[in-house]
């Protein structure tokens, strides 16, 4: 399960993609299984895996997760294109 986020920390929109370790480090502090996610998940949700993101793929970020929270000024999930493959039905060019 791999999320693509968008988020603005007030110097523009960037994405960051999460994976198992950021998954697996939701579960472990929220005590939620990620498969919840799909029923119910709410911003704080969103911002905590897209800080552990960061922090994965070397973005700086604030030490403590709040002081993150503070300077977020917008988040939002991307759809991902490999979620759901399909190929475009063959058209007839005459």
């Amino acid at each position: 399960m791999n999320l693509t986020l968008r988020l603005d920390m007030g110097d523009g929109p960037f994405e960051v993609k999460t994976n198992l370790y950021v998954i697996v480090a939701y579960e472990r502090k929220f005590k939620r299984k990620a498969s919840e996610m799909a029923q119910n998940i709410g911003v704080e949700d969103l911002l905590y895996l897209a800080y552990e993101a960061c922090k994965l793929h070397g973005i700086v970020v604030p030490v403590a997760f709040d002081d993150f929270v503070k300077k977020a000024v917008s988040i939002e999930a991307v759809a991902n294109d490999d979620a759901n493959p399909t190929h475009e039905a063959p058209t007839d060019i005459s």
